[in-house]
């Protein structure tokens, strides 16, 4: 079975891999998986202002001549820098899920590595959080929790939860609970939840964990 790197932009999402996607990987037996922070600076890791900092941490993977391992991304849509390759086509597309398409396709080819794909998830990782209220019920007191379940009714697919900035997952979470700690509480709600739960209402992040296991066994 192949190795796994993935390639995050904070700690958050670092922390995701390793508490739920790792562990979850192993049943399908890939037992090696690794988050790897984007590389902004020789010392700096963590977030991505710029195209060339995912660029230069993508090649810096695949400068190895080995064969046995996938390197993939694990990005959200809001706020990529907009010198991604073919970002200004890819903007013109009306609907976003083809935008995302359109820009996966072209790092793809801009990278043009068979041991390499990318993934860019809609929206930021507490849309995530909201496939579920058991994760807000068990750390949120109950009158923050019956917030979140009204947010989590109003909308089929977690990942679809933000209709302007203000919107955002995070932002409403910060609005119902302004020391909300992403880092923190991210991921004890996400471990709450189970990952087994967000693959049955995140159909985007299901269909990147599917394509995973499916290049791992390759």
């Amino acid at each position: 079975m192949k190795r796994l790197y993935i390639i995050v932009e904070g700690q958050t999402e670092q922390d995701f891999v390793k508490n739920l996607i790792a562990p979850y990987l192993q049943d399908f037996g890939i037992y090696n998986v690794t988050p790897i922070l984007i590389r902004t600076s020789r010392s700096g890791r963590g977030g991505m202002v710029n195209y060339q900092h995912l660029q230069n941490t993508i090649k810096m993977l695949l400068s190895s001549l080995q064969t046995d391992f996938v390197v993939t991304t694990f990005i959200d849509f809001f706020r990529l820098p907009n010198n991604m390759p073919q970002y200004t086509e890819s903007m013109k597309i009306s609907d976003k899920q083809q935008q995302i398409q359109a820009l996966e396709v072209a790092i793809d080819k801009a990278i043009n590595d068979n041991r390499f794909f990318s993934y860019i998830q809609l929206h930021e990782f507490e849309a995530l959080l909201f496939s579920s209220n058991k994760g807000f019920e068990y750390y949120f007191p109950d009158e923050l929790a019956k917030e979140t379940a009204s947010i989590i009714s109003s909308y089929d697919n977690p990942e679809d939860i933000n209709t302007s900035p203000e919107g955002a997952p995070s932002k409403r979470l910060l609005a119902i609970k302004p020391d909300y700690n992403k880092v923190l509480e991210g991921n004890l709600i996400a471990l709450e939840i189970g990952i087994k739960s967000i693959l049955e209402k995140c159909p985007g992040f299901a269909e990147w964990i599917n394509r995973i296991v499916e290049r791992c066994k390759e």
